[in-house]
């Protein structure tokens, strides 16, 4: 049996007239990994930050296991910053003692990049102060998780760590034996960590068992259950079902929820994009050029990020872009940019980019762009556009598309000024979007939004005929509204990756493992051993290069059969199958060039 962490008794909360939670009882136990998800503004961070006593309830009671061990990561760090990153993160600790310690050493790594944290002026000496606020929330959970814990609750702590980096966290919090309750928007980090999720909604919370996917599953059948009148909620939720099932085949996670249900849910939902008609709309609006790159370098002051890419953004494409930090995805997105706003004038280091002559581009910066505080929000939309059209003879008004995106009629008279960071963020992208460009540039989108925006975001996207390019963290938004992905790896190229993030993930490993230092020479074997095994080298790698060939036409074959999902699954399974014997040859291959000394 289990042994119950943490109780909280019929919580409530009220921040003016407004019941943030209203008569709310939960448990967490040991072994627990709670994911908990809601609109901005509907009290995640109230109830996690009540759950770990930083602040009390109006009604009701919180009460800990006694002797509870409590780390919390919350949105506002408590670091000194006249400290160094050393007494911060591993105090008093000798270097011999902290560098012996499997668990610091895996925490500096992948947080980080290395013991010697690279990137930082002064390694572990560097001092906190003058340092952003990204560098300074992954001091805080590094200090975190070093230390053992019976619970662990995170207010967003995917904020400011990279692809690579959220990779690392999951399998972290993964291996632990503590609890975890855990607030993000990031919804492949839930899938992969949460084995349980709360829905927070006007006042209650609602549990699920399982993860993100299961959570979408389970809410799809429960407002179906209820026959709710949310009927646009509904929908939205039961087309990211029909995605989870249908697409994204280099998705991991493995969805628990019953097959048949899911799809009796979803037999009337149309892929969640009309890849063929949206390429054709595209075409019309766009021509054949958009963006040609020609043995173009990219420059960042001078430093060179990017060298001789010849590269195209055609009608249509939909790319994601991902790389290491300083890799030059943004001066990419930039370089473009600069291209496009001064039709052509304006070019890189070396190279040429040719713009197409009807490109009108909509670029979303990480910085949000300042807006006049007095503007009302409908104000704010109106002044770039009163109506907008949405191809196919769609078409919306400034206050339908504002509803879309979580505005209500209420909200729509609030000032600018008054808003939150995230629906700053909102009201950003629904101003690009409303000058009715043909292409989009999105770097990190996915800031500061919670889930159900970004689902009415991915939503809107896929009805949206132009060309994108999208630079995330968030793999889930990256798989679910691109149809390829770039990666940058930080040798001034740019290569297209077939299998998507997961195939970055592998080459990153293996670049690292290739900067370890070679093994110190093996003791000499006996001739013949040695010629055996070169022999089945040999074998391998013709048998690697067979099974290349074969990913490649597979590929060919899924790129033929967009639209056709059966057969693209049918295509999957045996491009899994084909991993699968790679990946054991592979492995056999090492094992021969250990023995053989190559």
């Amino acid at each position: 049996m289990a042994v119950n962490l943490v109780n909280v008794e019929a919580v409530g909360k009220t921040y003016g007239t407004r019941a943030l939670l209203d008569a709310v009882s939960l448990g967490v136990s040991e072994g627990d990994r709670i994911g908990v998800v809601g609109r901005n503004g509907d009290g995640k961070t109230t109830l996690v930050r009540m759950l770990a006593k930083l602040e009390e309830p109006d009604t009701g009671r919180v009460t800990h296991q006694g002797g509870l061990r409590l780390g919390v990561l919350t949105q506002h760090d408590s670091l000194d910053p006249a400290a160094t990153v050393r007494h911060e993160v591993v105090g008093d600790r000798a270097d011999h003692q902290w560098a012996g310690d499997a668990r610091i050493r895996d925490v500096l790594t992948g947080l980080f990049g290395g013991l010697d944290l690279p990137g930082f002026p002064a390694g572990l000496d560097t001092v906190i102060g003058p340092l952003s606020g990204g560098e300074r929330r992954r001091i805080a959970l590094a200090k975190l998780l070093i230390d053992e814990q019976d619970l662990i609750v995170l207010d967003e702590p995917t904020n400011h760590l990279d692809v690579e980096g959220i990779a690392w966290l999951a399998e972290h919090l993964r291996s632990r034996r503590s609890a975890l309750v855990v607030v993000t928007h990031d919804r492949w980090f839930l899938d992969q960590v949460c084995t349980r999720m709360w829905d927070v909604q006007r006042g209650s919370v609602y549990e699920y068992e399982g993860g993100y996917s299961d959570y979408v599953f389970a809410r799809a059948e429960r407002e179906r259950i209820a026959a709710t009148e949310e009927t646009k909620r509904q929908n939205l939720v039961r087309k990211e079902l029909a995605w989870l099932r249908r697409g994204a085949p280099a998705r991991t996670s493995k969805p628990r929820f019953r097959i048949e249900a899911a799809n009796a849910l979803i037999e009337d939902v149309p892929p969640p994009r009309d890849t063929a008609e949206l390429m054709k709309f595209a075409n019309s609006r766009l021509g054949k050029t958009v963006f040609e790159l020609e043995d173009v370098t990219v420059t960042a002051g001078p430093k060179q990020l990017l060298r001789h890419i010849t590269w195209q953004l055609g009608p249509g494409d939909r790319v994601g872009l991902v790389g290491v930090n300083g890799a030059g995805k943004t001066s990419l997105l930039k370089a473009l940019a600069d291209a496009a706003v001064s039709d052509g004038d304006r070019q890189p280091a070396a190279g040429r980019i040719v713009v197409g002559k009807t490109v009108r581009l909509a670029y979303l910066s990480q910085e949000v762009a300042e807006l006049d505080p007095t503007w009302r929000v409908l104000q704010a939309v109106e002044a770039v556009r009163q109506r907008v059209d949405l191809g196919k003879g769609r078409e919306m008004t400034a206050g339908q598309l504002c509803e879309k995106f979580g505005f209500t009629k209420e909200k729509q008279w609030t000032p600018v000024g008054d808003l939150s960071g995230g629906e700053r963020r909102r009201l950003q992208v629904l101003r690009l979007l409303m000058d009715e460009p043909n292409v989009l540039f999105l770097d990190e989108p996915t800031n500061d939004l919670d889930i159900e925006t970004l689902t009415q975001l991915e939503d809107l996207l896929d009805g949206w005929p132009g060309s994108m390019a999208v630079i995330s963290h968030d793999r889930y938004f990256l798989e679910r509204t691109t149809d390829r992905v770039f990666a940058l790896l930080g040798d001034q190229t740019l290569r297209m990756l077939p299998r998507g993030v997961d195939e970055y993930l592998e080459r990153r490993r293996a670049i690292e493992q290739a900067a370890v230092p070679p093994a110190p020479p093996a003791k000499e074997r006996p001739a013949g051993d040695t010629r055996a095994a070169k022999k089945e080298l040999q074998r391998i790698e013709r048998q690697l290069d067979k099974l290349g060939d074969k990913e490649k036409t597979l590929h060919t074959r899924i790129a033929e059969h967009a639209t056709d999902f059966a057969k693209v699954a049918e295509i999957d399974a045996e491009l899994r199958a084909l991993r699968e014997e790679r990946e054991d040859l592979e492995m056999r291959w090492l094992e021969l060039a250990d023995d053989s000394g190559q």
